[in-house]
């Protein structure tokens, strides 16, 4: 199959902070805006929006596998579930069907970070108006917004224990891909070596010291999404 569904590269490119770029984060934003706003009116409705929110994470990962084996393009090197964004997706998944605090407390963290770097820095090489551009922006942008619809819908806050239980899950998650590194040659995690697109890993040195920087890098940024929440908790604790 050809066009917006096909492997034609040099049809549709994808540039860096091009307009097509730009617009997928504007709508994260405003998505997350809008989320703010009428959380009321979503709270009365969350099951449709739970629901909405699984079946188009469900339905595009289905769509993008198929898409590379149709072709005979699927492999285990590139398409296992061991990158970050990858594994957060499933546990948004699980967070949707379950509601489970502990999932989120982990994805927060991990998912946030994760589906971040990618939208502004993504490995891509398929732009608008191509299936795969909507699939990688479409669920990148759902990980945050699921995370974002936890905190301000059900009011579910991160603690510093699911901060430690997230680095501690994102560092047995990186052993594991570090294995299935070693086992088929992948890259999962970019363990092996950086991205082919320029990233913000370029800023973090060379491989493998930059495994080591990205370390002290997550935890910190883990940190800066804890603060509003501690920050509110101690406003609390002085009106009581």
């Amino acid at each position: 199959m050809k066009g917006w569904y096909g492997h034609l590269y040099d049809d549709f490119p994808f540039e860096l902070f091009s307009v097509s770029h730009l617009v997928m984060i504007g709508i994260l934003i405003i998505g997350g805006i809008l989320l703010f706003i009428f959380r009321n009116y979503i709270q009365m409705r969350s099951c449709i929006f739970r629901s909405v929110f699984f079946l188009v994470l469900l339905g595009l990962e289905a769509m993008y596998h198929y898409w590379m084996h149709k072709d005979g393009l699927w492999d285990a090197s590139i398409m296992l579930p061991f990158h970050l964004c990858s594994i957060s997706l499933i546990l948004c998944l699980l967070l949707l069907i379950t509601k489970w605090e502990l999932v989120f407390q982990v994805v927060y963290f991990i998912g946030i970070i994760g589906a971040l770097m990618a939208i502004v820095t993504p490995e891509l090489f398929l732009g608008y108006p191509h299936f795969r551009y909507f699939h990688f922006f479409v669920t990148h942008i759902l990980i945050i917004w699921t995370c974002l619809y936890f905190v301000l819908v059900h009011q579910y806050k991160p603690t510093k224990k699911g901060l430690f239980l997230a680095f501690i899950f994102l560092n047995s998650s990186a052993t594991l891909a570090w294995i299935v590194n070693r086992l088929i040659g992948s890259n999962y995690m970019f363990l092996a070596y950086k991205p082919a697109n320029g990233s913000l890993l370029d800023y973090l040195g060379p491989y493998p010291d930059y495994l080591l920087v990205l370390e002290l890098v997550a935890l910190l940024l883990f940190f800066v999404l804890l603060i509003p929440f501690q920050m509110e908790r101690r406003r609390q604790r002085r009106r009581n």
